[in-house]
C-alpha cells in the first residue's frame, strides 16, 4: 500500500487520512489538533534543553555566600581577562568564575559574555587536552549558555562550538564526555538545523558507541536524552538512514529497566512514530512494536504516557500498520486506560480509538469486541471538552467506517442521546462532528427501523437542537441540520403542504379580517407559466 496519502483541503474533515470512503480522511495526525499533549504542560515528555546547577554551591549557605562575596570581587571583565591568560592555571579561574555565574544566577549574564566575545575562548579551552579539567568547566559553561534562548543556543554554534564538542566524545576522561554530550544535547534540541548538522558532522556514532559499552546509568540517561532531541523535530523529519542508525539502539534501550531511560526512549520513538508512514514502516521493521505496546501495562504513569502516544502515532498510519498493534493485543490495555483518573490519558486512550474505528470493518468489530464503546460514550457524556471531542471523532469515524450491524449496535448502546447533548456546545468542529455521526446514523438504518429512532432524537431533545442549528453562522452546519431535518422530520413540511391544499374548489380565498368568503370573478383570473 502506497504509504502517502493525499490530502482534500477543502474538506471540512480534511484533517482526516483519507479511507477510500467519501473520499474523507479517516485518520487525524496529532500535530493537526489542539489537543495534543505537546501544547499543554511538559510534564509526561522531555526538555528538550537542560542547565546544570552548581551542586557544592547549593549545599550550604556558607558555600552561596563565599559566591556572591566571590561575584562581587570578580566582574565579567576580570573574568575574561583571566580566561585569556595564556597560562591555564589563571585561565582555568576565569572559566570557573564565568561557569559559576551561568550555573547559579537566576539571571545568568549570558548575553553579557556573548556580547564580551566569551564564547570563541570557551571554545579555545575545548582544545587544551593537557588540561581535561578546563575542557570540562568550557563544556559547562557551553552547556548553560546553550540552555538559552534559540538566539543564544545559535550563538554557541556560530562560535563554532559542535565540531570541538563532537571532538570531545572521544576524550578519555568520562566527566568531560558526559559534560560534551549534555552540551550537544541542548544544540541539537533546539531545531532541526542545527540537528542536521551534528548528524553531518557525525555526532550519531559515538552516541551508540556510548550505549553498548559500559557506562554509569546517569551518563546513559543523558545520551538517551540527546538522542530524544534528534527524533524530537519532525519539520523536516530525521532522514531515513539516521531513523535506521538510530533504531537498534533505542530497540537496546527498552530493555532496560530504568525509567528514565525507558521514558526518554518511549519518547524518542513516539516523535519518530509522528513523522509519516515511511517511518512508522521502518520502526515497524525493526520489531519495535511489540515492545512499544507492552509498556502500556507499565506501572509508571509517564511510561505508559509516551506508549500510548506512540502506539497512537502508529495507527494513523496504513490499515496494515494500525493491524500490527491490534495483533499485539493492544486493545486489551485500554479498558485501564479508559478508566484513569488522569484527564490527559482518558483523552489519549480515546483518541487512539478514535483512528482504530476510522480503519476497516475487522478493526471497528475489534474495538466492539473488547467492550470499549460503552467506555467511549462515557467519556462523551461526562469528560472534559476536548475528551469529549475525540470520543465524538471515535463515534462518527465508526458510522463511517462501521457495517450497519456494528452502527445498530452503538444505537443499542444510547449513543442518541450522547450525541444531541453536545449539539448545544458552541465549538463548531465538535457540532460537525455531532452532527455528521447523526446524519450518517440516519443514513445507515434499515427504513423499519427509523421511526424508533426518530423518536428518540425528539424525545431526548435532540430535534429541537438540530432545528436551532439551521440558523448557525456556519455554512455546513446549517445545510447539515436542514437536510437532516428536511428528510427525516418532514411532518410540520407536510402539515404545511396539506393545509395550503385545501383551499375552496370556488377559488374563494379569505382576506383580511372580513369573514365573508369574497368570490374573484373568473374572468379576472389570469395565470401565465
Amino acid at each position: 500500500m502506497n504509504p502517502s496519502v493525499p490530502k482534500n483541503s477543502n474538506s471540512r474533515i480534511q484533517s482526516y487520512k483519507h479511507h477510500g470512503k467519501d473520499l474523507d480522511e479517516l485518520r487525524r495526525r496529532r500535530n493537526q489538533y489542539n489537543v495534543s499533549l505537546r501544547k499543554n504542560k511538559r510534564d509526561e515528555q522531555i526538555q528538550f534543553k537542560r542547565n546544570l546547577i552548581v551542586e557544592d554551591s547549593m549545599s550550604d549557605n556558607d558555600d552561596i555566600d563565599d559566591d556572591h562575596e566571590q561575584r562581587r570581587q570578580l566582574n565579567l571583565n576580570e573574568i575574561i581577562l583571566k580566561s585569556q591568560n595564556s597560562d591555564l592555571a589563571i585561565c582555568f579561574e576565569g572559566v570557573r568564575a564565568a561557569r559559576k555565574l551561568l550555573s547559579i544566577d537566576r539571571n545568568p549574564p549570558i548575553d553579557d559574555l556573548i556580547q564580551l566575545n566569551f564564547l570563541p575562548i570557551l571554545v579555545q579551552c575545548l582544545t587544551y587536552d593537557q588540561h581535561p579539567e578546563l575542557q570540562f568547566e568550557a563544556a559547562w559553561a557551553l552547556t548553560n549558555i546553550a540552555s538559552g534562548t534559540s538566539q543564544q543556543t545559535q550563538a554557541v554554534a556560530d562560535a563554532n562550538a559542535l565540531p570541538y564538542l563532537l571532538r570531545l566524545l572521544h576524550s578519555p576522561q568520562a566527566n568531560v564526555c558526559e559534560q560534551a554530550v549534555w552540551a550537544l544535547g541542548n544544540l541539537i534540541g533546539d531545531g532541526p538545523k542545527l540537528r542536521d548538522y551534528a548528524i553531518e558532522l557525525g555526532v550519531i556514532s559515538p552516541l551508540i558507541e556510548f550505549i553498548q559499552k559500559d557506562i554509569p546509568v546517569t551518563f546513559l540517561r543523558n545520551v538517551t536524552w540527546v538522542i530524544v532531541n534528534l527524533c524530537r523535530h519532525k519539520d523536516p523529519p530525521l532522514p531515513n538512514n539516521s531513523v535506521q542508525d538510530i533504531l537498534p539502539a533505542l530497540k537496546y534501550l527498552l530493555s532496560f529497566v530504568d525509567v528514565t531511560i525507558l521514558v526518554d526512549c518511549t519518547w524518542a520513538l513516539a516523535y519518530l512514530l509522528d513523522s509519516g508512514n515511511n517511518i512508522i514502516q521502518l520502526v515497524v521493521e525493526a520489531g519495535l512494536i511489540p515492545q512499544i505496546v507492552k509498556l502500556l501495562n507499565h506501572n509508571e504513569i509517564k511510561i505508559v504516557t509516551a506508549a500510548l502516544r506512540a502506539v497512537g502515532n502508529v495507527v494513523t498510519g496504513t490499515d496494515e500498520q494500525t493491524q500490527l498493534v491490534l495483533n499485539q493485543g493492544a486493545l486489551n490495555c485500554f479498558s485501564k486506560l479508559l478508566k484513569h483518573p488522569k484527564d490527559k490519558l482518558n483523552k489519549e486512550a480515546v483518541w487512539f480509538l478514535s483512528n482504530i474505528t476510522a480503519g476497516n470493518q475487522q478493526q471497528v468489530q475489534a474495538v466492539i469486541d473488547a467492550q470499549l464503546i460503552p467506555d467511549v460514550i462515557h467519556h462523551l457524556q461526562h469528560s472534559e471538552i476536548q475528551t469529549q471531542k475525540e470520543a465524538a471523532w471515535c463515534i462518527s469515524n465508526l458510522t463511517m467506517s462501521g457495517s450497519v450491524q456494528q452502527i445498530q449496535y452503538v444505537v443499542q448502546q444510547h449513543i442518541i442521546p450522547a450525541l444531541c447533548n453536545l449539539l448545544q456546545q458552541q465549538d463548531s468542529q465538535i457540532l460537525q462532528v455531532c452532527l455528521d455521526a447523526i446524519h450518517n446514523i440516519l443514513k445507515q438504518t434499515p427504513e423499519e427501523n427509523l421511526e424508533p429512532l426518530i423518536t428518540e432524537i425528539e424525545e431526548c431533545g435532540g430535534l429541537d437542537k438540530i432545528e436551532h442549528l439551521q440558523t448557525h453562522a456556519n455554512r455546513e452546519i446549517y445545510q447539515q441540520s436542514y437536510e437532516i431535518i428536511e428528510k427525516y422530520f418532514p411532518a410540520d413540511n407536510d402539515d404545511d403542504v396539506s393545509s395550503m391544499s385545501q383551499v375552496p374548489r370556488n377559488e374563494e380565498f379569505p382576506f383580511g379580517n372580513n369573514s365573508t368568503n369574497q368570490t374573484v370573478p373568473e374572468t379576472n383570473l389570469q395565470f401565465k407559466f
